[in-house]
This record gives C-alpha cells, structure tokens and sequence, in this order.
C-alpha cells in the first residue's frame, strides 16, 4: 500500500511542475495591465507573452500554441468574444481565464458558454489570479492526460481488434449455453460463413455432424468439474484447457468439411479476492473462449504419409509391408480357430514384352487395368497387394478348403486373359499363379510368402499362364536355382567360362569380316552349359554385369592380338543384355574398357534387340550417339521379333540389321517366312543397311540369301562357333570355297 500512495503522490507532484512550465498570453488593450500581469507570472516561472488588443492576440495565437489565456472582454472594435470565437473556431486547444472589468451577467455568462474555465473582475487579487491560473492548468493537463488515455485505450483496442481479426485461427467466444457471442473475421474466408449469420446460434451449426460428441464433451463435459457429491454442476467450473480435433462445416458450394485443431477455455466469474469473501467461494462459467486452428493441410499430409508408408502410389493397392501386416493377422485367427487360409503369389505373363514395347507409361496404365480387375475378384476380406514390379500377392483367409482357393485362381486367370486397351493398343498377358495353403505350405508369413512365389515359378518353368499349389518337392527346383546362382559365383572365380566366336561371312566374297562373341560354361560336372540355361539367372541375379565384363574383356583381348597380327579389318561383335545398356554410365564403362584393352572403336559392333532400344528411345538416342561418333557400329539383333514400331531405324545411328534365325530356318518351306526376309532385306536396302542373316545352315538358304542381296551370313553352315585358337585357324586357312 505504501508504495501504491508514494507512486500517486509522485504522479501529482509531476503534473504540478508541469504546470510551472506552461506557456501562457496576456490579451489586454492596456498596457500597463500587461506589464503588471506579466511581472506576476514570470515571478512564478510562467513562460508569458503579451498580446495588445485582440487583433494582435489573434495573430500569437497562430504562431505559439499556448496552455492559458487570460483574457480581457472589452477591447475596442475586438472583443475578447471574439478572440474566444476565433479560437473556437480555429480549434485552438488552450484553457481561457477572463480578467476584464466587465461585469455584466450577460457577458460573463456569454464567456463561460464560449469555454472560459473562470472570471476574474478587475482589479483582481495576486493570490487569486496565481490560484485560479494554477487550478486552470491543472484542469488542462488532467483533460490532456485524460484525452491521452481515451486515445491510447482506443488504439489499443483497435490494435486488439486488429490482431484478432488478422489472426490465422478463428477465435471465437461462446456463452454458457454454446451459443456464439464473438466470432473474427477468419471464420469468413476459411468456412465461408458470415460473422453475423453465426452470432447466437449454436456451435453445432458448424460441426461435422459425426463429430458432434466428440464436440460436446470438449465444449462443455471438460469444463464443468463436479461437485463434492461427484455430480456435475453447471455453477462450478473447472480451469481445464482442452485441446480436440473436429471437422467444421464449410458454406457454399460442395467443399468438403476441413479439419481443425480446437482449444477452448472456461470463462469464468469469480468473487474470490473481495474482502471477506472466503477464498474457497464458487466460481461461475459465463462462457467459453476458444481458437480454431486449420489443420486440414496437416493431416491430409500425415494420412498421404501413412499411406505411402502402407500403399502402392500407382495402382493404390496395399504394399508388401500392409500385405504382411495382413496376413500376420490372418495366421492368428486361423491358429485361433482352428481355419484355413490361402496365400496367392500372381506374376503377370508377357509384361515385360509390353514394357519394353510400349514403354514404362504404357506399362503403368497395364498395371493399374490389372489391379482394377483383380479387386473385382476379391470377396469382402480378401487383400490383394502389389509386391513389386508386376507380382502381386493376395491374402484369402477364412476358406474351407483347397478348393475355393482353386476357384479364386482360375477366376484370376480368366479375367486377365481377357485383352486390355492401352490407347489405341490391344494387349494380351497372362498371370502364373503360384498358392501355399496355411499350414500345410507354411505357418509363417515368411513362409507362406516365399513358398507360393517357388510354386509360382513352377508355373511358369511348364509354360505359363496356370496356377500350381505348393508341395515339398518344389524344394528340390528351388534350391537347384540357388545352386546354379552359388556356381556361376563360383565360375566366375574359377575360371570356368570360356568365348567362343562364330564366324561373319561377306556373302559375296566367302571372306571371313566379323565374328561374334558367344559365352560358353565349362562346368567341372555338368559339362558345357549353354547361355540359355544360365544368362537368364545371371540377369535376375544380376551377376550378367561381372560375366559380361568378363566376357568383352576376354574377347577384347583375343581379338585385338588377331588385330595385330594383320587382321585389320576383323570385326567383333559382343551382345549386351538390356540391363548393362540401361545402366545410366553404360557408354563411359564401355569406352573406359576399350581404352583399358587398347581395342580400337572401329572393329567393335555392339548388338542390342528392339526391345532394349524402345524400352526408352529418346535415351538410347544419346547413349548410341555417342558411341557411334567414336566409331562404334550398332547391330539390332533379332531383328523382326519384336513388336515396336520401325520408326526409330531412321533416328538411330544403326549401321546392320540382323535377320532371325526363326525366319531363315524355313524360308524355303514358308511363303510367310520368305516375305519377311525379303521385306527386311528390301527395307535394309532402302535405309542403306548392312544385313545379315543368322541361322544359315544350307546350301540353298545359303543361295536364295545370297540372290536376295543379303551382305552377310552366319551359322552352322560355316561351322559352330569355336574357341579363340580354332576360330583364328579359321581365320588364317579361310573358307571361301564353302561359299562360292
């Protein structure tokens, strides 16, 4: 308390030296009133000017702003009224004493209406005057300090205004029964509603209706607290904040409700504080205030995050990890209940072509038209996944027996055989369909996942487009597979592959030009295998990187000493498998090779299928750009089989077109195999192509390419493909008499 008093006292004590420093005029037409007055005044440190005559007060009130005047009334042709009008009507801010020896009521009474704080009549008392000028400034500056506050509490309520209204939640206040008694202007932009539309309705007008529970309990449950009987009572309250998250309404068109995060606060009356009033008295709720905070952004964030975390983003089917989940599940209630379940492992058949054809666009819409038919498969329950790539697996729990499972795979079957429209491409594919009943393949999830994907490899190692149940003896294959993998690893190690090179004939001269690398597995048991029984694997394991490096390096070295020996314009020619050409460094590795075995550019012709150089065309522009500005030669291989379009031949740097062997074998028996070859062979002709035919194995194939115009030939008619020793025997000896 005695600092509350020292603070008055010293607030006062302020405001009376302020007023020693006010700047005060004299308006007289007597001189000698004036000089008197001012003496006074400046005895007592007021800063005083004097005006002689009203005219001349009028012009110091202009230049100086002033706290007082004392004015006289009677001034001649000027009135002291009239200097009052003129400050009225100038809005000059300054306190007006009249001292004047008018005495009259009517002109006093016509001064005090102007405004005058007092009258004083001449001749006036000292101590008088100096009392009612102090108690005038005093008045001045409490109205001034007064003002000054009206001000202040004014900006500061439009600042508070301001910031509520400007702030990104809406802040709102309810009163005891719900009912909206302020609400800011963000309610209008984020919901869309009025202001006004909502001041006395209720909350619920604005919640999602499933929410309304959850709202009533943080609205109004958390907040009243029970009595001491532990009944609720409307009259206590408690000071618990409570923090929801509800839907709100939105207004106009078809917006779908967003999502907020809501914090409410009691408002509460309270008498405690007051004198004697205990300090356990009750406190009463008048009302809520509250702020609604848009999360909408936030949690379509977190639930498109948690999808991803659980769902395939293209074809929007649940993942490996949900389908695990799933399926984890599943075993329990099984195990529990003594049921059966199925799990389906699905790999879609001739994908990979369709891939490769139409591209990884046309690929994707295959896959989402795939899903899309599979659900329609699915009873309510059943999960269908995509595992990856093109496989899917799905979950059947709670089935009877092996034969519902068999239902739902031939099911499977029949709706993919159906074609798909891909634009304006009609495409066929088939599924293998591999399934591993619980418990009978497996009580696991590993378990069962792992043994419907060998019986779906079962399926497609007898031709495909099936389904095939688990049983133990698809152990035996699967681990075959693991046992060749675990060799050609070995192989690698021990040297066990070898180059053979089949021979390049100039159809017109019999000459030997080019020879093709061709791999060869001497395994220490099997004997030679053939890359048609391992590369495949090789690709899938991906250990087709290490032999095929292994491969130009050995051929690189062989042919280059056969370079040097003479053979300047021998030409090697080495097939990549599409995942080395697809490797994003395939042309720095390959020029990093050649400079590594000092084998020249120009004796090297790389041979890629269709399929590899559509898998991703304006790619492959580049990448076979660049090697054949370095003098690299390209080759299609295979040329013929595949199902791409033959627009890219005139923008890729192709120099030779290989003809299939599946063409010539029966050129001589087959119309339709002998128009393909002279279509070839002319369109070769045409784009000024090399051509060579594969698979020659006799004299009349031999001849009827050769009157075709065929450039070059290869196959067994000029023998197998040989060793490095044998093949530059060859070489050396020539066979040109075989082909004259």
């Amino acid at each position: 308390m005695k600092a509350e008093n020292k603070d008055a006292d010293t607030s006062v004590n302020n405001v009376s030296i302020n007023t020693n420093k006010a700047r005060l005029l004299i308006v007289d037409d007597e001189q000698r009133l004036l000089t008197s007055l001012k003496e006074l005044l400046m005895a007592n440190n007021y800063q005083v000017d004097t005006a002689l005559g009203g005219k001349n007060a009028c012009l110091h009130l202009l230049k100086q702003q002033y706290d007082l005047v004392l004015l006289d009334l009677r001034m001649g042709d000027f009135s002291g009224h009239r200097v009052m009008d003129f400050m009225s009507e100038r809005e000059i801010d300054a306190a007006t004493i009249v001292v004047s020896g008018e005495s009259s009521f009517s002109a006093v009474s016509k001064a005090l209406r102007r405004g005058a704080y007092d009258y004083l009549k001449k001749p006036y008392i000292p101590d008088e005057l100096l009392a009612t000028v102090e108690n005038a400034l005093q008045k001045k500056l409490l109205e001034k300090a007064h003002n000054a506050m009206q001000v202040r509490l004014k900006k500061s309520e439009e600042l508070h205004r301001y910031i509520v209204n400007s702030s990104p939640d809406i802040v709102f206040m309810l009163d005891r029964e719900g009912r909206f008694t302020f609400i800011n202007n963000k309610i209008e932009s984020v919901l869309g509603y009025k202001k006004r539309e909502l001041i006395g309705t209720h909350y619920k007008t604005i919640v999602d209706e499933k929410d309304f529970e959850r709202a009533s309990y943080a609205f109004k449950d958390s907040i009243y607290s029970g009595n001491a009987n532990g009944h609720k009572n409307s009259d206590q309250t408690s000071k618990t904040t409570r923090t929801i998250e509800l839907h709100l309404k939105t207004q106009g068109g078809n917006r779908a409700p967003r999502y907020f995060e809501i914090t409410v606060f009691p408002i509460e009356s309270s008498t405690a504080g007051l004198k004697g009033v205990p300090s356990g008295a009750l406190k009463k709720l008048i009302g809520t205030y509250g702020t609604a905070r848009d999360i909408t952004e936030r949690k379509e964030a977190e639930e498109f995050i948690n999808f991803q975390a659980y769902h395939d983003l293209l074809t929007r089917l649940p993942n490996r990890a949900l389908f695990k989940d799933r399926l984890n599940l599943a075993i329990t209630h099984a195990k529990r209940n003594t049921q059966h379940l199925a799990v389906m492992f699905l790999d879609l058949d001739r994908f990979k072509v369709v891939n490769d054809t139409l591209g990884h666009a046309m690929g994707d819409r295959l896959l989402q038209s795939v899903s899309m038919r599979l659900e329609n498969c699915l009873r309510e329950g059943d999960t269908l996944s995509r595992f990856g790539g093109d496989e899917f697996t799905l979950l059947l729990p709670d089935i009877s027996s092996k034969e519902d499972a068999r239902k739902i795979a031939r099911k499977v079957i029949n709706v993919l055989k159906e074609p798909f429209m891909l634009g304006e491409h009609e495409v066929f594919v088939g599924v293998s369909v591999g399934i591993a009943m619980y418990q009978e393949a497996g009580s696991s999830v590993e378990q069962l996942i792992q043994n419907a994907d060998i019986a779906m490899y079962h399926v497609k190692g007898r031709g495909k487009d099936g389904y095939q149940f688990f049983s133990d003896a698809m152990n035996v294959t699967s681990s075959n597979r693991l046992k060749t993998e675990r060799d050609m690893r070995n192989a690698l190690e021990n040297n066990e592959f070898r180059v053979y090179y089949q021979p390049q004939i100039n159809a017109a001269t019999g000459e030997i030009i080019g020879v093709e690398a061709l791999i060869r597995w001497h395994h220490p048991e099997k004997g030679i295998i053939y890359p048609s029984d391992f590369l495949p694997l090789a690709e899938e394991t991906k250990l087709i990187f290490e032999i095929s490096e292994w491969v130009l390096k050995t051929a690189c070295c062989e042919v280059k000493q056969w370079i040097d020996a003479g053979h300047h314009n021998i030409r090697l020619a080495v097939n990549f498998s599409p995942s080395q050409v697809e490797h994003p460094r395939f042309v720095n590795l390959l020029f990093n090779q050649l400079e590594e075995y000092s084998f020249p550019p120009e004796n090297l012709e790389i041979e890629l299928t269709e399929n590899v150089i559509m898998n991703d065309l304006e790619h492959m522009i580049q990448k076979l750009s660049k090697l054949s500005d370095s003098g690299i030669r390209i080759a299609i291989d295979d040329f013929g089989t595949g199902y791409s379009s033959l627009n890219y031949l005139h923008k890729l740097p192709i120099n030779t077109l290989k003809v299939d062997q599946s063409f010539v074998h029966d050129i001589q028996n087959s119309d339709n195999e002998a128009c393909i070859v002279n279509a070839i062979i002319a369109m070769a002709h045409g784009l000024k192509l090399n051509i060579v035919a594969e698979g020659v194995e006799t004299a009349q194939q031999l001849e009827y390419l050769k009157s075709l115009g065929c450039h070059e030939l290869q196959g067994f008619f000029f023998g197998k493909a040989r060793p490095a020793d044998e093949t530059i025997q060859l070489i050396n000896r020539g066979i040109q008499s075989k082909a004259s």
